[in-house]
C-alpha cells in the first residue's frame, strides 16, 4: 500500500510539472503563483471558482463557452504515426467542448507535422503527449516544444476550453474544477482507462488549448483532475511505439464530422 501511494504521487507530481510548461509566458499562466512541486496546490489556487454545469448550447456562466467549437455526439479520427495509424473515438456525448475542440483542431489541420514532445514509460507506463503547434516551426527550438498551443486566426488569441468532466450518471458535466474542488465523490464518466485520450492544461483548470496525451496504462488518479475526450479503438499497438520526437504525419475527421457545431 505504501509502495502504491509514493508510485501514485510521482506520477501526479510529474503530470504536474510537465503540464505546468504548458502555458508558456502566456497571461494566463503568469497569473499562477502554484508550485509545481505540491500535488496539492492546484486545490489552494482555484477555490473561490464555483464549480459550472452546462446544459445546454447557449449557457454563458464560462465567460466565451458558446463561441467554443461543441461536438453533439462521437466521432472517428484516424491519426497516423509513421504510417500507423491511430483510430480514436471522440466521445462528444460525455465531454462535448472538449471533444469539438479537438476535432475542430483536427478539420483545421493543426495536428498534421506535430511532434509528441514528451513520452514517459519508466518507471512505468504514463503518458504520450503531443499537439504543440510551435513542434511544426523551425524556428522554435525543442526546449519550447510543450509551451504553446493553438492560436485562433480569428482573434489573434490562444484559444482556452474550460476544464470538463462529467461525473458518472449525471445530466451535465462540471466545468471549471477538479471533482476533488468540486467535492464530487462520484467516478467520472470518461475514465483514465489504457488508451485514454485526454487533455493536457496546466494548474490553471480553464488552461487546456490544443495538447493532448494518450494513457498507456489505467490512470485512475488522474480521474476527476484532467478531461478524457476519448479512446484507442484501434492501434494501440502504434500508440505504444510512439517515441519522443515523433511527428504526427496527419489527423482526419472519418466519421461524424456532421456533429461538429462550430460558431459563425
Amino acid at each position: 500500500m505504501v509502495m502504491r501511494l509514493k508510485v501514485s504521487q510521482y506520477f501526479v507530481a510529474l503530470l504536474i510539472v510537465g503540464a505546468l510548461m504548458l502555458g508558456g509566458c502566456s497571461t494566463q499562466q503568469a497569473n499562477s503563483s502554484a508550485s509545481p512541486t505540491s500535488a496539492t496546490t492546484e486545490t489552494t489556487t482555484t477555490t473561490a471558482t464555483e464549480a459550472t454545469p452546462i446544459s445546454d448550447n447557449t449557457n454563458e456562466s464560462v465567460p466565451g463557452m458558446k463561441d467554443l467549437p461543441r461536438l453533439e455526439g462521437k466521432a472517428t479520427v484516424v491519426m497516423t504515426v509513421k504510417g500507423s495509424p491511430i483510430t480514436i473515438e471522440v466521445d462528444g456525448t460525455n465531454a462535448p467542448i472538449t471533444a469539438g475542440n479537438f476535432v475542430d483542431l483536427v478539420q483545421k489541420g493543426v495536428y498534421d507535422g506535430l511532434v509528441f514532445h514528451r513520452v514517459v514509460r519508466e518507471p512505468q507506463p504514463f503518458v504520450v503527449q503531443g499537439g504543440d503547434p510551435q513542434s511544426k516551426n523551425a524556428q522554435i527550438p525543442p526546449s519550447r516544444w510543450g509551451t504553446g498551443g493553438y492560436i485562433d486566426a480569428k482573434t489573434g488569441n490562444e484559444r482556452y476550453i474550460p476544464l470538463e468532466i462529467k461525473p458518472e450518471g449525471e445530466a451535465s458535466p462540471v466545468y471549471s474544477k477538479t471533482f476533488e474542488q468540486a467535492r464530487i465523490t462520484k467516478q467520472p464518466q470518461l475514465r483514465h482507462k489504457q488508451g485514454a485520450v485526454a487533455m493536457a492544461r496546466s494548474q490553471q483548470p480553464d488552461s487546456a488549448s490544443s495538447q493532448f496525451y494518450f494513457a498507456l496504462a489505467d490512470l485512475g488518479f488522474l480521474d476527476g483532475n484532467y478531461a478524457v475526450f476519448g479512446y484507442v479503438t484501434q492501434g494501440f499497438d502504434v500508440v505504444n511505439k510512439i517515441q519522443q520526437g515523433d511527428r504526427i504525419d496527419s489527423a482526419k475527421v472519418t466519421q461524424g464530422s456532421e456533429n461538429l457545431k462550430v460558431s459563425q
